[in-house]
């Protein structure tokens, strides 16, 4: 047996090693793989914004020289939801090994936050076997946009500039931003430098980023620069961007001018005095403060001549307007129909007011009647006026000012007594009924109200009132004790504050009527007229009250007798008198 063992074990091993190729074979194939056809997969990772879909395309090949049929599929493995769609979904991969792209569209929602990924499986299918890829796509932030940034790279002028002469300003642009810069329109303002042949405006159609340009402009220094050693001159640079977007920069340039030494010895230009008048409110008021909606007023108006020259045939334009062009006038005389009076119109005449002459220096007083529109809301209003006149050579000047007027919505209160209090008496409390009506058309939001008056005592007197309606009230009963007869002022105080934020009152003055109390006069007794007593029906007989009855009945007097009345006899002092009958006895 031992000599067979180690032949026996011979024979495994050779049959084993025979079949340990095939073997490792099978264990080398892909576990997921199509015979025959070949793919090749993108980056299996990509970024895009929420919204926008990123782009995976997979190559496909045919390797077995036969047409290979296929389809694509997907499945959501983690992560958010996204839409997943193929272009195309399936077809053939020709036999001749010609490439056929697949592409790919994962598309997150427009709402994804950045950060959020998704992990989708894409499987290729052909017959009964399938090859898969996982792919990962994550929402990304975009990117901020190249912007563009045009500076001033350097600048300088062609030798001394000296007032009153002409000289080149050269000034290179530069382009530090990230995007390029298109249409540069450059303008440049200023007094003291007058720009000449282009109108102070040179333009520049490109600057790439990084990029830089050189522009010049002539210039003719004012002459009143002379005795100055620098002077400052406005650049101004409007531009867009390659999205349209409009984009500016302003810069100011100090230019340094020649030493007055060298021109000292030139004699100094003479300036040419301009005759001109000049008008000018140095104030103004109203006739009624405060001024309210649907108030009638009259706007006094102080205008000084501060120019050197006669200002003739002067019109104040109410609202504004009416200065057309300067020059001879035309026919047509002044138009203000274009003025603006929605808020104050004038009320008794048109807007235009006729003045007159102005001469140089002298103050008019112009009083124009004018009404606040029911419908203005309360605040500070801009009122414009326009002066239009001639000067000596007969040009037609104007000058346009602005003044303000403040209309406030004050609210319209009564206070008064919501019943008949009745007679007040000295040192005697009555209650006085007061009320505090809204008659306007606003609601009114008032503070404390008070009642004081002269020689009283008063108590319940302060309270707050708070919100009114237009048309509502406020009742408040007031406890008051007056010292002294005659009439009596009592003065009712209301607290607010106004459209302006300032503190008001309404103060209105009731007066009251007080008597002296007197007391009635004690009752004496008279002996020689007592007062009557009671009557004692009990006294009368069947026959008066029968007789009585019977007067009733026929409309007349039926009263009892009164002692002491017409009908009875006086009682003597020392009693009833016996009568005697006959015979002689009592």
């Amino acid at each position: 047996m031992k000599k067979f063992a180690p032949l026996w074990l011979s024979a495994a091993l050779l049959v084993f090693s025979a079949l340990a190729p095939a073997f490792w074979a099978v264990q080398a194939a892909p576990a997921q793989a199509i015979t025959g056809l070949s793919i090749t997969p993108p980056a299996t990772s990509g970024n895009t914004l929420p919204g926008a879909s990123k782009l995976y395309q997979f190559t496909l090949k045919s390797t077995s020289g036969s047409d290979i049929t296929f389809t694509a599929a997907s499945s959501k493995q983690a992560g958010i939801d996204m839409d997943v769609s193929f272009d195309p979904s399936g077809g053939t991969a020709p036999a001749d090994g010609s490439a056929v792209t697949v592409n790919v569209y994962v598309t997150p929602p427009g709402d994804a936050a950045v950060g959020q990924n998704n992990t989708t499986k894409i499987t290729f299918t052909s017959g009964s076997e399938t090859q898969e890829y996982t792919l990962t796509t994550t929402v990304s932030a975009p990117s901020a946009p190249a912007a563009p940034l045009v500076v001033i790279d350097s600048y300088s002028g062609s030798g001394p500039i000296v007032p009153g002469r002409d000289f080149r300003l050269n000034i290179r642009f530069a382009n530090i931003g990230s995007g390029a810069a298109r249409n540069l329109v450059i303008a440049f303002e200023g007094q003291d430098f007058l720009p000449k042949g282009t109108g102070g405006v040179v333009g520049i159609p490109n600057l790439d980023a990084g990029g830089k340009a050189a522009v010049s402009q002539d210039f003719l220094a004012s002459e009143a620069l002379y005795g100055q050693t620098v002077a400052t001159l406005v650049v101004k640079v409007s531009y867009s961007d390659l999205a349209g977007t409009a984009r500016s920069e302003n810069f100011t340039l100090t230019i340094n001018l020649a030493d007055p030494k060298m021109y000292s010895g030139a004699p100094a230009p003479t300036a040419t005095a301009v005759s001109r008048p000049q008008l000018v409110v140095s104030g103004y008021s109203t006739s009624v403060d405060p001024l309210q909606p649907g108030t009638i007023f009259n706007l006094k108006l102080e205008v000084r001549n501060l120019g050197n020259a006669d200002a003739r045939a002067v019109t104040v334009v109410l609202g504004g307007g009416g200065s057309g062009d300067a020059g001879t006038p035309q026919p047509g005389g002044i138009s203000g129909s274009g003025s603006d009076v929605s808020n104050f119109a004038p009320l008794g005449s048109s807007n235009l007011v006729y003045v007159g002459d102005v001469p140089a220096g002298q103050v008019i007083t112009v009083s124009p009647r004018l009404i606040v529109n029911v419908n203005t809301n309360p605040g500070a209003y801009a009122f414009k006026l326009s002066f239009v006149y001639t000067n000596d050579k007969g040009l037609r000047l104007a000058d346009d000012q602005l003044i303000t007027l403040l209309v406030y919505s004050l609210p319209q209160l009564e206070v008064s007594m919501y019943r008949d209090p009745g007679i007040f008496y000295t040192n005697q409390m009555n209650v006085i009924p007061l009320q505090v009506t809204n008659l306007g058309r606003k609601t009114a939001v008032l503070g404390n109200m008070k009642v004081t008056g002269g020689e009283a005592e008063l108590s319940n007197n302060i309270s707050l009132v708070g919100v009114l309606d237009p048309g509502g009230y406020f009742t408040l009963d007031v406890n008051f004790t007056p010292f002294a007869a005659g009439p009596m002022d009592l003065k009712v105080t209301i607290n607010y504050t106004d459209d302006f934020n300032q503190p008001r009152t309404v103060e209105q003055t009731l007066t009251v009527n007080v008597e002296e109390m007197t007391l009635p006069p004690e009752p004496t007794f008279d002996p020689n007229n007592p007062p009557a007593g009671p009557v004692n029906l009990t006294d009368e007989t069947i026959l008066q009250r029968l007789a009585r009855a019977l007067k009733g009945f026929l409309g007349l007097d039926s009263s009892p007798a009164v002692p002491g009345g017409g009908n009875e006899q006086p009682i003597p002092e020392n009693g009833p008198q016996v009568i005697p009958g006959p015979g002689g006895k009592g």
